[in-house]
Parts: structure tokens; C-alpha cells; sequence
């Protein structure tokens, strides 16, 4: 029986988008089943301890871009250190995903999210504007109504819905996965990621 694998992630996080696309090979050649779950970490830091970037120490701030310069370096993917629309507020990418998700299923939702990751990292565009989002959608053959349905009432608790399950289950960072119960967090864990799936 093939393993179910929660995604949780911020749709601005450089992280996420390091470890995505190995991500998605991962789970693919595993033939695992992935919830694609944006959630909100304005949410989770509070919670868990957590601080947003401009409040951290300056070493921290310091030696996060040594490390994703690194890690850009090692992956081959190009990353723009300082990139002109980050941070953005990522509430509208986040719904616009889990709408995709719920209609269109996982595949759809993390080809999108794998679009938004690289927008900010490696295109410098703005994913809080809704005209990046939609030509994001269109690119994808995805409908145009999805970014109007983002906007509803429903979608918006099932995105807190995904955000308070993530807070209860202990997620504090960006990318979390979790199997089979057992969490995994960022994308420098997905050697781990792939030995439980291969013993499962």
C-alpha cells in the first residue's frame, strides 16, 4: 500500500522551493499520494516559537543566505539571494493552491506550487499580484475561475482548517512532511524522506 505524504509549506519559502522538485520526484517514484498544504506560518511561529525574518538576529540573517547560497549552489537551481518581491504576503497563492488542489487534484496543485516557489526565487516576479497568479494559472492550462474561487469563504477555512491540523501536529518550518505520522522537516531531510518510503 503506498504512503500519503502532508505537504506543508509557505508558498514564499526558499526552502520549499530548494527541495520541491526533488520533492516531487521523490513522492512520484515512491508512488506516494501528496496533500499539497499551504499553510499559514504568521499562524505558526507564534505558537512554535518561531521568528519572521526581519525580526531574527543579524548572524541568523547572515548565515541563512550563506546556506542558501549553498544549497542553490549543490542543487544546480538558480536562487536569487535578495529577490525584489520577497516577502510578500503569500494568503492569495496559498488559497489559490489548495483551490487547485481540491478540483484539480495533487498534481495540478505542486506543478502550481513548484510555479509560485520559482517566481520568487528564481523569476523575481510578485505572487501577491493577482496578474502573476493568473498568467501562473493559464501557463498551467489550469481555469481562470480558480483565482475567483480562491477568494471564498470556503477555501479560507479550509486553509485554517490546514493551518490549525499543521500547528496541532507540532509543524514550525518550511517545507514539513509528514508520513505515516512521522515528521520530517526541510528540504535537507528528504534523504530521510526516501528511505521511509522506501521501507514502506
Amino acid at each position: 500500500m503506498s504512503s500519503t505524504i502532508d505537504y506543508y509549506f509557505a508558498p514564499i519559502s526558499p526552502w520549499a522551493y530548494l527541495g520541491h522538485e526533488r520533492f516531487a520526484r521523490t513522492a512520484k517514484a515512491a508512488g506516494a499520494r501528496v496533500n499539497v498544504l499551504p499553510i499559514d506560518f504568521g499562524k505558526v511561529f507564534p505558537v512554535s516559537g518561531g521568528l519572521p525574518l526581519a525580526q531574527r538576529a543579524p548572524q541568523r540573517q547572515a548565515y541563512r543566505l550563506v546556506e542558501l547560497a549553498r544549497f542553490s549552489a549543490f542543487h544546480d537551481l538558480p536562487l536569487t539571494l535578495k529577490p525584489k518581491f520577497f516577502p510578500v504576503p503569500a494568503d492569495d497563492a496559498a488559497r489559490l493552491i489548495t483551490t487547485v488542489a481540491q478540483h484539480d487534484g495533487s498534481d495540478a496543485a505542486m506543478a502550481l506550487t513548484g510555479a509560485v516557489l520559482r517566481a520568487v526565487w528564481a523569476e523575481e516576479r510578485n505572487v501577491s499580484d493577482a496578474t502573476e497568479l493568473a498568467a501562473m494559472i493559464a501557463a498551467l492550462g489550469l481555469p481562470a475561475r480558480r483565482l475567483a474561487e480562491a477568494k471564498t469563504t470556503d477555501v479560507q477555512t479550509r486553509y485554517e482548517a490546514n493551518t490549525q491540523r499543521a500547528i496541532e501536529l507540532g509543524v514550525f518550518g518550511a517545507p514539513t512532511y509528514v508520513i505515516d505520522g512521522e515528521m520530517f522537516w526541510g528540504q535537507d531531510r528528504l534523504d530521510f524522506v526516501e528511505r521511509h518510503l522506501a521501507r514502506h
